[in-house]
């Protein structure tokens, strides 16, 4: 009996999970709002927790951190758990703090990683609706919305395969997932979100 009685709510929590393609009219909407929602958004403050899935391991590597974004194109990630590591997109240099010791890499000469840093800056925006870089897929659950991106760039697909971006009811994105062509991936959740506050210049600095 209490396998009947399971069995109904195992089907609800399928049906919640479940993703059904957008119609064009309903894509085109989503579109329209991200866009807006990236026009306006100025800066971002918000938590993260990222899990890194990679095959031969039984359990997800989880860390904790903090993103700070400010446009055009600042992008901070700072790593606080389990152990503290910061990356600092600014103009063409990528600046790299690990827990006091500090590098940097010249983006700006590798067409890779001058290409990867604007897919990133795109994706915490949610902005990377372009169809001429990317196959795009249009889909929705009972709680967010989720395009699947898919870079057409063979050289680019080799390394990523393809960003899955959800986005809640105002068009704001609530989680990046990156998948590599091993089908290895990144997933980014973010929480506390925070946009348009000031944030200090220091937060930016090298």
């Amino acid at each position: 009996m209490r396998n009947y009685l399971f069995l109904p709510l195992f089907f609800m929590f399928l049906a919640t999970q479940a993703q059904t393609k957008m119609t064009a009219s309903e894509a085109s909407n989503l579109k329209k709002q991200v866009k807006n929602l990236a026009i306006s958004t100025k800066t971002i403050l918000s938590d993260f927790v990222q899990y890194k899935h990679l095959d031969f391991l039984d359990n997800d590597i989880e860390t904790i951190g903090k993103l700070s974004f400010k446009a055009p194109d600042l992008v901070k990630w700072e790593y606080l758990k389990p152990f503290k590591y910061a990356v600092l997109f600014k103009g063409e240099t990528l600046y790299i703090n690990d827990e006091g010791k500090k590098s940097n890499v010249d983006i700006g000469s590798n067409k890779m990683f001058k290409q990867l840093n604007n897919l990133i800056v795109s994706s915490v925006k949610g902005d990377m609706f372009d169809d001429n870089k990317f196959n795009i897929q249009y889909f929705k659950t009972l709680e967010y919305s989720v395009v699947y991106f898919s870079p057409k760039d063979e050289k680019f697909a080799k390394y990523i395969k393809s960003f899955h971006i959800s986005f809640n009811e105002r068009g704001d994105v609530v989680e990046v997932k990156m998948i590599e062509s091993s089908d290895d991936y990144t997933k980014i959740v973010f929480n506390n979100k925070v946009l348009n506050q000031p944030i200090d210049e220091a937060v930016f600095t090298n």
